[in-house]
Order: C-alpha cells, then structure tokens, then sequence
C-alpha cells in the first residue's frame, strides 16, 4: 500500500533548532519522529512511502536514502514554492489507488491499516482522522437572548470538538480536482468534494495523538509515550506489552 508524508514546513515554531535541521527529523527518544512513523506505516503494511518536500530537502534524502535500511521503498518529490496541504499531490506520479497521506511531525498510535479499511468499506472519497479535543473555559459563560435578558450560567464549562489529527485516506478521484502545481489546502479539497456530492468520511480516534509543534511537546512524548518510539515491530510490541503490564498493576486496564 502507498503512503505520502507531507514534511516541506519551515517548522518555525521550532526555531532556532529547524534553521539548520527539519521537524520530523528533530529525535523523539533515539530516533527522528519520521523515521518512527514511517516503520509505524510499515508494520501496518504500508511500504511504498513517498516524502513531499520543500524545506532542506536535501537532508531527507541523505538521512532515508531509497527506503531499504528501513524495510520500505522511499520516493520523493520536491515542490519548488509552497502548494499548501494537498497541492503537492499533484507532482506525484503513480497515485492510482487510495493511499494514506499525514503530517510528518506527530506521534499516534493510531492503526493506520483499520482507517484504511473503513476507508474502502465506504467507498469515501476521503476519510480523515479525527480526535477528540477539550477546551476549558476558565470563566462563567452567561447565556442571553436577543434583547440582553440573561437566561442562565454555566460554571467554567467544558466543551469537545473533533479536530482534524492531520492523517487522511485518499482516493484516485479526489486528487483529480486538485489544481496543478497550485497553492491548495486539504480543506479546500474536502469543500469541494461535498460541493460535488462525494461521500467524505470522518474516522474518530481516542488514542495517542500529539502535534508536535513545541520543544515541550517532544519532551513530554519522549516521558509519556516512550514505548511509540522505538522502530522495529518486535520492540514495538514489547514495549506496547510493557506497557500493558504497567497498566494493569496500577488498574487502568
């Protein structure tokens, strides 16, 4: 199965560390965050990888080479001026089944091999990943009508959203409507497609999931998710089986 893993960002909220190296390749652990997620696709049965870059191109390349170190085959292609989310997926050749495109600066857990199926199980012509998302508020939210009458309090709520985990199944039609070689963003592409009618899917996650867009943010998934980042299944499922047995002491599971 084909993967692509959108890396062309500056990762300037990462600065001044992303002046001289790229985001997904910043260590999570002992290895770059990915390199995990590219042998996380690979155990799922994703093995024809393609990189999209833009910033720094060069050191992809010579840190991943064709793929073979890692177990995958790795092709890439370099887009000279930003296109956006999915604007780059109109250089790529050979996009002629669903594949599954992501961010190549997150940690998750997430089966990639079950959002692909439910994929194809509804015919979707593009299925995003989903996660739940809690936002505080720190205040008293007061409720009015039309004419200012106040109807009522709510005591530092809580709300959830669904937010958009940056991880998407993608089939052969949807890319069609993409303008070539253009600034174009993924949201764009899902307006259009249920502008046109075409069935576009929602696939909601509770596990693992962290952007990581912060130095904070590496430290605490190197602390908290430390069992994610190592790059061969059979630590893989060691450590997830560790982890399991630590939970089950402690009565999470």
């Amino acid at each position: 199965m084909k993967a692509v893993i959108m890396v062309g960002g500056k990762g300037t909220r990462l600065a001044p560390f992303t002046r001289v190296l790229p985001k997904p390749l910043i260590p999570l652990g002992d290895y770059p965050i990915l390199e995990i997620n590219i042998c996380q696709l690979r155990a799922a049965g994703f093995t024809d990888i393609t990189l999209t870059l833009g910033y720094l191109p060069h050191l992809f390349k010579a840190y991943f080479g064709d793929g073979e170190r890692l177990g995958v085959k790795i092709s890439y292609s370099y887009e000279e001026q930003p296109l956006g989310t999915a604007g780059p997926l109109t250089l790529i050749e050979g996009l002629d089944e669903p594949f599954l495109l992501m961010n190549g600066d997150l940690l998750t857990d997430l089966n990639f091999a079950d959002l692909y199926d439910y994929h194809l199980a509804r015919n979707a012509a593009v299925t995003m990943a989903l996660h739940p998302k809690e936002v505080n508020i720190d205040f008293g939210v007061i409720e009015v009508d039309a004419e200012s009458r106040i109807l009522g309090s709510l005591e530092k709520p809580r709300f959830t959203y669904l937010i958009n985990m940056g991880i998407y199944v993608v089939s052969p039609q949807a890319v069609k409507l993409i303008p070539y070689n253009q600034f174009y963003s993924f949201m764009d592409l899902v307006d259009d497609l249920r502008a046109r009618g075409d069935p576009v899917y929602g696939y909601q996650f509770e596990g693992v999931w962290m952007d990581l867009g912060r130095v904070d943010d590496f430290t605490t998934a190197a602390e908290k998710y430390d069992y994610l980042t190592c790059p061969t299944e059979e630590a893989y499922k060691i450590e997830q089986r560790r982890r399991e047995v630590v939970l089950e002491k402690i009565g999470v599971l």
